[in-house]
This record gives structure tokens, sequence and C-alpha cells, in this order.
């Protein structure tokens, strides 16, 4: 089929390379000039692993091309997949819709073929019915286009695989010929087993914002068990551990830590809680306020904790902080909670000495006034405090004894519960983690041997 993806973001560069690597012919668009241009030169603008090798693939192929004209898109496209982004609006919780909005505006007007509109962004319920009256009132009348939502559950660091692998489909449509259009998009899936879910708009709409919800939830209340468990003496790892084997609840996302970020979970959370209110039903939701309240809390507790290890002030004290974005395997630095707490550190008087294996450019441009450090060892070199934030595998891989040969002071925060205690502990580190005892401390610590080789920037990236 002949698609077009508008918007070539995160979501619509992933999609549209995907859906020409299986087989359809795919027109990316977007206004932004600079960043369609790097497409069509091959060049992925953001990092997210296996994504150039499915673009270049496809691009040389023939199957996939970019513009900027909506007019090209119009005439172009059987199926037109909207995947603008939708952030939190800056006076309120709720969702801006105003991207979305203007695609519709812009396309339906342009439509000379009878042809189905997409959406893939994430939107409030009853986003596709206002839609569907905008189309009929802008589509000229002799042309058949229906709207269906089709929401999508990428994970950064995993997005070519939840596309062309995805757990679920589901297909929010108003006819049986939008539902046999899907299911002829996504064939290749459909044979290999994905489940379909067809259903109406308003419950496809949810579904996404309802997922990140139960996530966002999951992960608070371990995080709320961690300051329990700090209190109580109690390790929050085990604690995890004996839930996860409960089949009712499982291990998956009760890693207790600093939260989480990035462009998707507080947005929709917010968004989700401003609808309900809408809707009349903010009470049934009124618990997110309080997921959410919690995630911003671990974020705080980590800068006390990190201000009580090195003797209750930041003033001229070096800190070294590992990891920016918002998880691994991503540049994505927004809503971030390491970055968010580097930042409260610096505001605080001392030096951020920061390093991420790929978002520091996106970092600096966010917070420019940190010193941003090409590698591990120059990041924490004569720090007095170390900070782990974003779980990277190349920081659990780091050889404590061989980092303590330039961070004397040998003081760690381990925000993501995501280092063995028992080996930076042993190398005479001082290791505090959240939601975990603290051992007292040793009469007496050894120092690190000057016989282990250091750490290898390279390999850390």
């Amino acid at each position: 089929m002949r698609l077009t993806v508008i918007g070539t973001g995160y979501l619509g560069a992933v999609h549209a390379a995907c859906m020409a690597d299986i087989g359809h012919e795919v027109l990316g668009v977007d206004i932004d000039a600079e960043k369609i241009a790097a497409l069509a030169e091959g060049r992925v603008p953001f990092f997210e692993p296996g994504l150039q090798e499915v673009l270049s693939r496809t691009a040389d192929s023939g199957r996939l091309r970019f513009s900027t004209s909506l007019d090209e898109a119009a005439a172009f496209g059987e199926v037109h997949f909207v995947c603008v982004n939708t952030p939190q609006r800056r006076d309120s919780p709720a969702c801006d819709l105003r991207a979305v909005d203007a695609v519709v505006d812009g396309l339906a007007p342009r439509l000379r073929r009878d042809c189905l509109i997409v959406g893939k962004s994430t939107v409030p319920a009853g986003t596709t019915a206002r839609l569907t009256a905008r189309v009929q009132e802008l589509a000229p009348q002799d042309t058949d286009v229906e709207v269906a939502w089709n929401p999508e559950f990428l994970r950064e660091g995993f997005a070519v695989q939840d596309t062309l692998r995805p757990e679920r489909l589901v297909a929010g449509v108003q006819s049986q010929r939008a539902d046999q259009t899907l299911r002829t998009v996504y064939a290749p899936m459909l044979r290999a087993g994905v489940p379909y879910i067809s259903t109406d708009p308003a419950t496809a709409e949810l579904v996404k914002v309802a997922a990140n919800s139960f996530l966002a939830t999951k992960i608070s209340f371990i995080n709320a068990m961690a300051e329990v468990c700090e209190a109580a003496g109690a390790d929050v790892t085990t604690l995890a551990d004996a839930l996860g084997h409960d089949a009712r609840i499982g291990r998956r996302f009760l890693s207790a830590g600093l939260g989480f970020g990035g462009g998707c979970l507080p947005k929709d959370i917010r968004a989700f809680t401003a609808r309900a209110d809408e809707l009349g039903v903010g009470g049934a939701v009124s618990f997110l306020r309080e997921i959410d309240e919690i995630n911003k809390r671990q974020r705080r507790r980590t800068v006390d904790i990190a201000r009580d290890m090195v003797d209750g002030g930041f003033t001229g004290r070096r800190i070294a902080v590992l990891g920016a974005t918002f998880k691994p395997d991503s540049d994505d630095v927004r809503d971030s909670p390491a970055l968010a707490v580097a930042a409260a550190i610096h505001r605080e008087g001392a030096q951020v000495r920061l390093h991420d294996p790929e978002g520091m450019d996106n970092a600096r441009a966010v917070l420019p006034l940190l010193d941003y450090i090409p590698d591990v060892d120059k990041a924490c070199e004569g720090a007095d405090l170390v900070l782990h934030l974003t779980e990277w595998s190349a920081f659990r891989r780091i050889d404590p004894v061989a980092l303590a040969a330039v961070t004397p002071a040998r003081r760690i925060l381990d925000a993501r519960n995501a280092l063995d205690p028992a080996l930076w502990r042993s190398a005479g580190w001082t290791l505090r983690a959240l939601g975990r005892p603290t051992p007292p401390p040793l009469p007496s610590q050894q120092t690190a041997d000057d016989h282990v080789p250091s750490v290898c920037s390279a390999e850390l990236g």
C-alpha cells in the first residue's frame, strides 16, 4: 500500500522506516525541512538502536522517501498516519493537540481520493470523534475519508523491535472498511501471530494512557516501598523479588530507583487526569496525582541523600554525574530525572561534571552551565561524590577498584539500584542505594590496589 507518515520525530521516523521495511511504499512528511533533509540523506537525527540500519535499507530500496509537502502527501497516500507530538500544555496538565489539529486542517482540504487517516499519537478520549467532524467539514464532498486511531506502544531503545514485532495491535475504527485497511497494513505482523484488537476509537485512545498509568503506578509503588524500607532498615530489591514471584504482580517495573521520566509517562498521566476531570470522573483517577507526586519526590530524596553524603552541603563540592538521559539506550533528556537531580545540585553550588554515552549534546542544550565530560574517568576525577543516575550498561561494567584510583573520596550514590553493592564496598567505596540498608562503616577501609587496570573510556562510549 501507499502510506504517508506525517510527523517524522521519534515515533514517525521509526514508523515510516518500519512500514517500508515490511513492503509498503512510504512517504514521510514534516514541516521541519532540516529534519527531512537529514532523513532523506539516510541520517537519523536522534539515537535509537537499529533504526539507522532500517532507514538505510528502506531508502536504498526506493520504498521510503521524504517530503515537506502536504499536497504531495494528499496525492500519494491511501492511508495517512498522524505521528506528531502531543506534549503537555504550558498552561495546564492537559494534552496539547495543536499539532494533530494542524495536520488534519492542512491535509483534509487537499484530499482528492478515498483514504483513511490513522492517528498514532497519544490523545485524550474523544479526539477521533472530534477530528471526524472536522474532516467531514473540510474534505471535498466527493471523497470518502475516515478517521481511525491506532495507538503506539514504543519503548525508547526498543522502538524498531516494538514496531516490527509488537506485543499487540489496537485499532479503533468506525467501519469494516477501516478495519480491513489496517489489517492489510499490518498483514505481516498478523501472519506472525501478533494479537489484533479491533475496537471503537474511544477505547483505542484510552489503551495507551491506561497502560502508561498502570506502569507509572507500579513504578511509584515500589519507590514508595523504597522509602519505607529505608526507614525500617529493609531491602527494597529483595522485597521486589519476593513480590515479583507472585504471578498476579510480576517483577517487571518493580525496580526501585530515581523514578520515571521521558516524553510519555509523566505527561500522559497528567493528561489522563485532566481529561477525566473534563468527563466528570476525575475522582476515579485521583490516585494518579499521588503517583506523579511520589515520582517527583524520588528526585528530591536523591538530592537530599546526596547532600547528606557530602556532609550536608554542596557548595564548592565536585560532583560526578553518570547519566543524563531519562533511560539508557536513548539520547532523550525530556523530563529526565537524572538531569533534574544534576540541575538541583548545581543550583546548590556544586561543580557538576556529567557524562552520558549518548545524551550529552541534548543535555547541554537544556543545561549549558554543567561541565560535560567525554569519558567516565575524567568525569569522576577528584569527585567528592559520584551519582549513578541512568542505568547504562557501560556504567554497570565500571571497575570500582580502578575508578577509586581517580576518585579518592570513594563515595557513590546508586540511584538506580543497578550496581553490585558488595563489589563496590569491597573496593573501599561508601555506597548508598535508594531503599537498601547502609551497613555500618568498617573500622578501616583498604585502599585500592594500583595494579588493577584503569576503566577503559572507549568501552564506556
